[in-house]
């Protein structure tokens, strides 16, 4: 009997062993790549969650061993403990936080509703830890008499805020409100974020007759004819809310009706009745912070938030907004009557409204400054523009970069460069995602796939970064030609890459960019100023056929409107800075019952508060505001503005010296700003930079409105 069930279970046995072996999941072990670099071509999205939760179980057993240390709290066995802690989940949480970015999808999106709660749980069962807190405590409390260097005492001090602020002095009961709070948030926040790019993919316009197509430059016009095919509409025209093909549309369209549909569904993404709808998540996420910040004894969210950045408080913040309104709001009403003027000269009758702006605006610049963009898009292909890039960061810092095609990447379309110093010393990796796809969130960002610190060996960990935009992609006839715009993005974009690039620190948790909102933008703002200067955009402007440089006359026409249109820039981002400052210091929360009607209430007291024109709408509205409802951002919009401030201020000294390459003041704005990361306060390093604190003088300027 027993030999007969041998039988059996035999050719099973043979089956099973015959079976496909799962494969590994790559994230329990060392990445075994050039550089460490994630294994993409490995990594599967049935990786992501079972990773994660071990990760979080690893994270708990090494807090624990902290906890049950027998030895008194030192520095090295608690605070630097826990710096070291929670390897695996760090590595896992950073590859998935840039797929659900960059190459999201409905899998992807379910494990970040999954995760989001069991991650918001285990981060507050560390911050909320009493027996943990005593520790650290202890070791802050003696913090005098450690001889720690300025580094260690500053991951100290920023250790126990984080405890503080997280609630761990809060009563027991209290403690619970905050976690479900805490766990709320986390899936609000990421739904909102997923139902604005629900919303953008899930909008197509298509254009049947081709007379409806007048004025819009030939790409918009390929490129949209392309995505008609794409989608089995030959002969036909598809645009979509992704900003390659809704702006050119509202910058060049000459058929009203349809600039009128294209503007009205890109500023109600988010506010239609289905099942992207934002309004309710919006006012409950404003209600939770609200709810959040009284606990933690604060007025509001903004009191609770600015606290920890360099305006330090809502009246700082909002002078500082209110000296820069008042003159771009006087700006934007002359501006609005040159517009209406042109209306009225082309023989029309009608009131200027949002949907014409753009489109006039174009018209206004090419007939005072005969410029057009889509002839100035020629001379800016977008290698071009990145080797110009790598020239000025050549000339600045000695910086050189070299083209990586041994390393795995996520999308066909990403770019992979190692960067090196002059020396030819490795600095770390970067990888450039440049352009639109349903899976990726819309606007441009800076992440990293590996902070820079020194390890538990005393290994210095080189960094991995990746920037993403979404701009103007290539077609079957053409390369990607970038709009002014995209590239002073482009910039934008590689000044927060170089910040995570040349941190030279100790801890990660202090590294690149994890500093102040209001501080993180100043490396990022202050490259854009080299994207304008004339000497350097000729060596990088160059005809992307002939390679021609850029005309000295386009030059000019491009520096003497260099200020146009800055009224409406300026209010634009000023009315959403407003707006965001609304939502976050309202003294009650809102009306349970009435949670549907809150962004019309908040949008509309904004707009009389401000005396804001109608004819210029929020460039970001509320339930389409990822920086504040799903972003960083939240109290914190602002920040764009006051690092405008500080980037204006230190460009001036590069001016100063004749030489916007002096090679001194490059070396000082490294050493005291790129490389420094959190480790000493924001005012501090500006001040070892520059030699005083920020004058908005320069800013003023900068933009047309002193």
């Amino acid at each position: 009997m027993k030999k007969y069930w041998l039988l059996l279970i035999l050719p099973v046995m043979f089956m099973a062993s015959c079976a496909p072996a799962e494969k590994p999941n790559p994230f329990f072990s060392e990445f075994e790549t050039p550089f460490g670099v994630p294994p993409f071509d490995e990594i599967e999205n049935a990786h992501f969650e079972p990773a994660i939760l071990e990760g979080m179980e690893q994270h708990d057993a090494e807090i624990q061993e902290i906890v049950e240390n027998p030895e008194p709290p030192t520095f090295e066995n608690t605070i630097e403990a826990m710096e070291y802690s929670g390897e695996l989940l760090g590595r896992v949480m950073r590859v998935f936080s840039n797929y659900n970015s960059a190459l999201t999808g409905p899998e992807i999106q379910e494990i970040a509703q999954n995760m989001s709660p069991k991650l918001s749980e285990h981060s507050d069962n560390i911050r909320l830890n009493l027996d943990l807190f005593d520790r650290v405590k202890e070791v802050y409390n003696q913090r005098d008499d450690l001889n720690l260097t300025d580094e260690q005492m500053r991951l100290l001090e920023e250790t126990y805020k984080s405890f503080e602020r997280s609630g761990a002095n809060l009563p027991a009961d209290q403690q619970e409100r905050l976690r479900e709070i805490n766990s709320e948030l986390s899936s609000l926040t990421l739904q909102f974020g997923q139902n604005v790019l629900g919303e953008t993919n899930d909008f197509t316009m298509v254009v049947e007759n081709e007379e409806d197509l007048a004025g819009l430059p030939q790409s918009s016009i390929e490129d949209a004819a392309d995505r008609a095919a794409d989608m089995d509409m030959e002969g036909k025209w598809v645009f979509t809310l992704h900003n390659p093909s809704v702006m050119p549309f509202l910058y060049y369209a000459g058929n009203r009706e349809l600039r009128r549909k294209m503007q009205q569904a890109y500023i109600n993404r988010g506010n239609n009745d289905n099942e992207f709808n934002n309004r309710e998540i919006l006012a409950k996420i404003a209600n939770l912070r609200h709810e959040r910040a009284n606990m933690m004894g604060y007025d509001n969210h903004a009191h609770f938030t600015l606290e920890e950045t360099m305006a330090g408080d809502i009246p700082t913040v909002m002078n500082f907004a209110n000296e820069v309104w008042e003159p771009a709001l006087a700006l934007a009403k002359q501006e609005r009557e040159q517009l209406q003027q042109m209306i009225y000269d082309e023989g029309n009758d009608f009131d200027l409204e949002q949907w014409d702006w753009r489109y006039y605006t174009e018209k206004v610049r090419k007939e005072k400054y005969e410029l057009d963009e889509q002839e100035v898009r020629q001379y800016f292909e977008l290698n071009t523009v990145r080797d110009g890039i790598f020239m000025i960061t050549e000339r600045l810092w000695g910086l050189q970069y070299i083209e990586r095609n041994d390393v795995p990447i996520y999308h066909e379309d990403v770019q992979v460069f190692e960067v090196q110093e002059a020396d030819g010393s490795h600095i770390g990796i970067l990888y450039m995602d440049f352009h639109p796809r349903d899976s990726k969130r819309g606007g441009a960002w800076m992440s990293s796939f590996r902070s820079q610190r020194v390890d538990q060996d005393g290994q210095f960990v080189h960094p991995i970064v990746t920037i993403n935009g979404n701009f103007s992609p290539p077609s079957a006839t053409r390369p990607s030609l970038l709009t002014y715009d995209e590239m002073t993005t482009f910039f934008h974009e590689f000044g927060h890459a170089l910040h995570g690039l040349l941190s030279d620190v100790h801890y990660g948790s202090l590294a690149g960019t994890a500093v102040s909102r209001d501080f993180v933008e100043l490396p990022s703002q202050i490259m854009e100023n080299w994207a304008n200067e004339p000497e350097v955009m000729r060596t990088f402007a160059l005809h992307y056929e002939t390679g021609e440089q850029l005309p000295d006359e386009i030059m000019d026409r491009i520096v003497e409107s260099a200020q146009f249109n800055e009224g409406f820039a300026n209010v634009e981002y000023l009315a959403s800075t407003f707006l965001d400052m609304e939502y976050h210091t309202i003294s009650e929360k809102f009306d349970e019952d009435n949670l549907y009607e809150v962004a019309e209430i908040i949008e509309q007291r904004t707009i009389e508060n401000t005396g804001m024109i109608p004819e210029i709408h929020f460039r970001h509205a509320s339930t389409h505001f990822t920086h504040i409802f799903s972003g960083g951002y939240s109290a914190g919009y602002y920040s764009y503005l006051w690092s405008g401030l500080l980037d204006a201020d230190a460009y001036e000294a590069f001016r100063e010296t004749g030489d916007v390459y002096d090679q001194e003041t490059a070396r000082r704005f490294r050493e005291e700003i790129l490389e420094r990361g959190n480790t000493e306060d924001a005012m501090e390093m500006y001040i070892n930079f520059r030699g005083r604190e920020p004058e908005i003088d320069a800013l003023l300027r900068q933009r047309g409105l002193k």
